[in-house]
């Protein structure tokens, strides 16, 4: 692990919605900390304010008050655009329903962010190979996601949020739509990523997944309730 070289920075973190006219304290004054080669989960139960805080640390939504440093840079007050250049650049999402485009191949999916990065073809081509490869999925490119299984498609996904070589890997709920053996291999594969040096956050309900992280922070009712360390096998 790269210790001290701090990635994430949330301070004082909170956001309310109104639903049916009631004000809901979905964050509370969140607080904690990244380094850059950590693998923290982040676990709750539903509710709990976990996926909230998901879409803030993937700039998807932005808080009411505080402040989110991710690699030295305050996002918050940055418009659309920039935001949407942050998670394509900063950023690689992995979700529990794969969210692959069903018409496009493996390789097609992969690909994707990195034209919207305005990479060259032969750029494309040696990253995405690279990523189909580092996941075990690279004999699957040309086959569309219907043609895989469910730990395929996942393994895809890994494959699409490591290719434009993010700082932070953010995976929410990775093994939920997989049975249990694949969401071993996939834990398995996420950990390994992991020891390579990549930084990972998962968003989990999960305490068996929550404790393969080697760091562990738990929210409820939109407060951070306790920070516990793991001991790494």
């Amino acid at each position: 692990m790269i210790e001290n070289q701090r990635i994430v920075e949330i301070n004082n973190l909170s956001k309310h919605y109104t639903l049916g006219g009631e004000t809901v304290k979905a964050l509370d004054n969140v607080s904690f900390s990244v380094n850059k080669g950590d693998f923290i989960a982040i676990i709750g139960p539903s509710g709990s304010g976990k996926s909230t805080l998901m879409n803030m640390i993937g700039c998807l939504d932005i808080p009411d008050t505080g402040e989110y440093f991710l690699d030295g840079k305050n996002v918050f007050g940055l418009k659309q655009r920039q935001l949407a250049e942050v998670r394509n650049q900063k950023i690689g999402f992995i979700f529990q329903s794969f969210n692959l485009l069903k018409k496009q191949s493996a390789y097609e999916n992969v690909e994707l962010p990195l034209i919207y990065r305005g990479l060259s073809r032969n750029e494309r081509k040696e990253i995405v190979r690279n990523a189909l490869e580092k996941v075990n999925i690279a004999d699957r490119a040309r086959h569309r996601p219907t043609e895989l299984s469910g730990g395929q498609q996942q393994r895809v996904a890994i494959a699409r949020a490591l290719a434009g070589n993010p700082p932070i890997i953010l995976a929410d709920e990775p093994t939920g739509a997989l049975d249990s053996k694949t969401g071993l291999e996939v834990m398995d594969l996420i950990k390994d990523l992991n020891r390579q040096g990549h930084t990972i956050i998962l968003i989990t309900h999960d305490l068996d997944i929550a404790n393969q992280a080697n760091r562990v922070i738990h929210i409820e009712d939109g407060r951070v309730v306790e920070r516990e360390e793991v001991q790494i096998q």
